[in-house]
């Protein structure tokens, strides 16, 4: 999100049945890296599907500030002409991501065994985001870091002249971490090794092998992931049709299952099985959800959700999931709000840690607007069925996830419900709100949230 943004707060209420076939925009890790590896590859890149949100925008501005060219057509398909590994320019200015997470930790993998220098700035919330975590390892791999305490942006680095080989353990579940020693890798000579205990979202590993590198991915006896990387491989350019985004797919899917007579298909979604485990979830919660047309697309197995309004009942979800659908827990407790009995998710430590403190911010969510629940260090139980629910406003905290989630919660309850700021949700779903007035939703904008 820009600092300039102005808040808008948006309201939405319970009103008819939800129908439809939609699209979801482009998913979000994916965008991002074909552009990263876009920018990195010799030749000309083109990326049907992009994902055109404000996260995914900044990291465009990255890769074009390092000296990649990039531009979209008439027809929406960006190109890209990469400078080749190796031969990243050094950025003329600070590189603002706004509030893309994803896009500053893997461009910071990038850029640190490149010999250039450059400084990250992020809005707010991105700014009180933890980035030693992958700050370390590449201060390991011979990454100069300037930074203020407790390594968050604003901070600089400079890329090491001659980068070394790292054998790194991830030591928390993070597609991020995992991605960005990988990235880093890219340009050093040697094998880079990242053991990964807990498996996370694989895109990087599977496009980094579509790109030409060379990378094995094997099992240990303990069961963690053992990924091994041949530094400066010379990337071929693709052509990538990027998939429905599943994060952004959770939206209209939970809404379809908590509003009576609801019968919506989410054409188009990407169904890579470290990224379905909100599915699997509502599922057992006794959503009645297929899957259509499933089919492969670009090494991805890609397929149509058909989801139609049930009667959930609550569970407990397995805290090793969680890796699997991390973005996602925020709205399967909106569903858990609308199921009978307790909903109960361990596991979410990762949560503190995200655009917001997600899990408080959840929490206070649920119980501004009637809704039970016990917020615990990494857990959160979510007691559904009471009534009367909805009727309060939702402090977003900068998170599209959370303003996303909550106006789905009001789409169902007996009172509207509203949030403090919708111009957030521009980082990762700009379409949302024509979307779901598309399938009959009522979302509107407000001048004052207290309205």
């Amino acid at each position: 999100m820009s600092h300039a943004s102005t808040p808008r707060p948006l309201r939405s209420r319970a009103g008819s049945a939800l129908t439809g076939r939609i699209r979801v925009p482009g998913d979000k890790s994916v965008s991002h890296r074909s552009l990263m590896f876009g920018a990195l590859a010799v030749g000309r890149t083109t990326v049907t599907g992009l994902l055109e949100g404000e996260d995914v925008l900044n990291t465009a501005g990255a890769m074009r500030a390092a000296g990649a060219r990039i531009h979209k057509d008439e027809n929406g398909t960006y190109h890209i002409d990469g400078v080749g590994l190796g031969s990243l320019l050094e950025p003329e200015d600070v590189i603002d991501f706004g509030n893309a997470g994803t896009g500053v930790r893997l461009t910071m993998g990038i850029f640190g065994t490149h010999p250039i220098a450059a400084t990250f700035v992020g809005d707010a919330s991105l700014s009180r985001r933890p980035m030693g975590r992958v700050l370390d390892p590449l201060r390991q791999m011979g990454t100069q870091v300037v930074a203020r305490a407790g390594d968050r942006l604003p901070l600089s680095i400079r890329g090491a002249d001659m980068p070394l080989p790292i054998t790194y353990r991830v030591p928390m579940p993070s597609a991020q971490v995992k991605s960005a020693v990988l990235l880093a890798g890219l340009n050093t000579p040697g094998e880079t090794v990242v053991i990964e205990p807990i498996a996370t979202r694989d895109h990087t590993e599977k496009m980094l092998a579509g790109f030409g590198a060379d990378i094995s991915v094997t099992i240990d006896e303990q069961g963690a992931r053992i990924i091994r990387l041949k530094g400066r491989p010379e990337l071929k350019a693709q052509a990538i049709d990027v998939p429905g985004d599943p994060s952004s797919a959770a939206f209209p899917i939970v809404a379809a299952l908590i509003t009576p007579g609801s019968d919506v298909t989410v054409e188009n979604v990407l169904l890579n099985e470290h990224r379905t485990g909100l599915i699997t979830t509502l599922i057992e919660m006794g959503g009645d959800i297929t899957i259509e047309n499933e089919r492969m697309a670009g090494g991805e197995r890609v397929g149509d959700i058909r989801v139609r309004a049930s009667k959930l009942k609550g569970v407990t979800v397995p805290a090793n999931r969680a890796p699997s659908m991390i973005d996602e827990y925020p709205v399967l407790a909106v569903a858990a709000a609308f199921a009978e009995g307790d909903t109960h998710m361990p596991g979410l430590e990762e949560l503190r840690v995200k655009e917001s403190d997600r899990l408080a911010a959840v929490a206070r969510g649920l119980e501004a607007n009637g809704i039970p629940c016990k917020e615990g260090e990494a857990e959160l139980t979510v007691t559904g069925g009471a009534s009367g629910i909805g009727g309060g406003i939702v402090t977003t905290h900068l998170d599209h996830r959370i303003a996303m989630s909550f106006l789905v919660l009001g789409l169902a309850s007996g009172k509207a419900v509203t949030v403090d700021d919708g111009a957030v949700i521009a980082t990762s779903f700009p379409t949302f709100t024509s979307l779901f007035a598309g399938l009959g939703a009522e979302i509107s904008e407000l001048e004052d949230a207290r309205a």
